[in-house]
C-alpha cells in the first residue's frame, strides 16, 4: 500500500516537473510580431517568416483573379499578431482567376457571338470590319483568342466581322479550297494576278483539286499581286474513288435548334464544311474525300462536343 502511493507520488511529480520544463521552454522563446505575407509567393512567404523563427503551413486554395497564382490570399494569425516564436501561420493560396473556355463564334452573326461569349462568361471586345466574300455582312470572320483558349472569367474576346463584299476596285481572294485549279488559273487571268502551283503526289484527291491557298481567303491584292497553290498530283482515280467518306452526324431529340458547325482539320489547315441552325432530331451527311491523318471537330452554340479521326 505504501509502495503504491509512493509510485503514484513519484509519477505526478514527474508528471508536474516534465509540464515545468515544457512550458518553461516554450515561455522562455522571444515573442515576434507575425509579418504580412498576404500576396506573396510561397517562397517569399516562407523567407518572410523564417527570419522572426515562423514557420508556415497551406490550408487550402481558391480561385481569385486579384491575388497571383501561387500567392498568399489569407493567412492566419493576422498580420501583426504578437507570437512566440516556432508559432506555425496557416495560409490559403490564390489559384488565380477562374479559367473558362472560349467558344467558337466564327461563322456567328455578331449579336448570336455575343450571346454566346455571356453564355460562357466572357464579353465582347474590341469589333473591326473587314470585306468578305465568304461572309455576309455582320458575321464573324475571325476571333481573338481562339476558339477553346483557356481564359479567366470575363476576359475580352476581339472580333473580326464582315463588312460584306468589297467596293469596286478592291480585289479580295476567293476561297478555292477542294476546288479544281481551272478555276482559280481562270480568276488569276481575270484579276491581273500571277499564280503559281505545286503538287502534293501523295494527296488522295482527284488530280488538280486545291488542298491550300496563298494568302488565305478574303485577303486584299493589289495588282500583280502572287498567289500560289498547292493541288493534288494523285493521277489514279480509283484511289481517290476510294477515299470517298460520308460524314454522318445526328442531333440529340428534345430542346430547340441548335447552330451547327463542323470543321475538319488536316496538313493543310481547317476548313468549314458545315454550319447552319438544325431541329432537334436532325441528320447531317456530309460527303467528302481526305487522306489520313484528318481530323473533324463538332460545335453545338459555339461550344465543341465531338472530335473524330477520319
Amino acid at each position: 500500500m505504501e509502495f503504491a502511493a509512493a509510485s503514484l507520488a513519484l509519477a505526478a511529480f514527474a508528471f508536474f516537473s516534465l509540464q515545468w520544463g515544457v512550458e518553461g521552454v516554450v515561455h522562455s522563446r522571444k515573442t515576434q510580431a507575425v509579418p504580412d505575407i498576404k500576396g506573396k509567393s510561397l517562397s517569399a512567404a516562407l523567407d518572410a517568416l523564417s527570419t522572426v523563427n515562423l514557420g508556415i503551413r497551406k490550408e487550402g486554395s481558391e480561385f481569385d483573379s486579384s491575388v497571383p497564382i501561387s500567392s498568399v490570399l489569407r493567412q492566419d494569425p493576422p498580420s501583426g499578431t504578437v507570437v512566440r516564436e516556432g508559432k506555425i501561420v496557416k495560409v490559403v493560396v490564390s489559384q488565380g482567376g477562374e479559367t473558362v473556355l472560349a467558344p467558337a463564334v466564327v461563322g456567328l452573326p455578331l449579336r448570336n457571338a455575343e450571346m454566346m461569349m455571356r453564355q460562357s462568361q466572357l464579353g465582347l471586345g474590341e469589333v473591326s470590319e473587314s470585306y468578305s466574300l465568304k461572309q455576309d455582312k455582320g458575321v464573324v470572320l475571325s476571333q481573338d483568342p481562339k476558339a477553346e483558349a483557356s481564359l479567366e472569367r470575363n476576359a475580352l474576346v476581339n472580333v473580326v466581322v464582315s463588312g460584306g463584299p468589297p467596293p469596286a476596285g478592291v480585289v479580295l481572294m476567293p476561297d478555292f479550297l477542294r476546288k479544281n485549279v481551272t478555276e482559280a488559273q481562270q480568276w488569276a487571268a481575270q484579276a491581273g494576278v500571277n499564280e503559281t502551283e505545286t503538287k502534293d503526289p501523295s494527296s488522295l484527291f482527284p488530280f488538280g483539286v486545291i488542298l491550300s491557298q496563298d494568302p488565305g481567303p478574303d485577303a486584299v491584292l493589289a495588282a500583280g499581286a502572287k498567289v500560289s497553290f498547292v493541288i493534288s498530283g494523285h493521277k489514279g482515280g480509283a484511289a481517290a474513288e476510294q477515299a470517298e467518306k460520308t460524314f454522318h452526324y445526328e442531333l440529340a431529340q428534345g430542346g430547340s435548334e441548335t447552330l451547327v458547325r463542323i470543321v475538319v482539320i488536316d496538313k493543310y489547315g481547317e476548313r468549314e464544311l458545315f454550319n447552319g441552325l438544325r431541329k432537334p432530331g436532325s441528320k447531317i451527311d456530309i460527303p467528302l474525300q481526305q487522306s489520313g491523318g484528318a481530323r473533324v471537330k463538332i460545335f453545338l452554340n459555339g461550344i465543341l462536343v465531338d472530335e473524330r479521326d477520319l
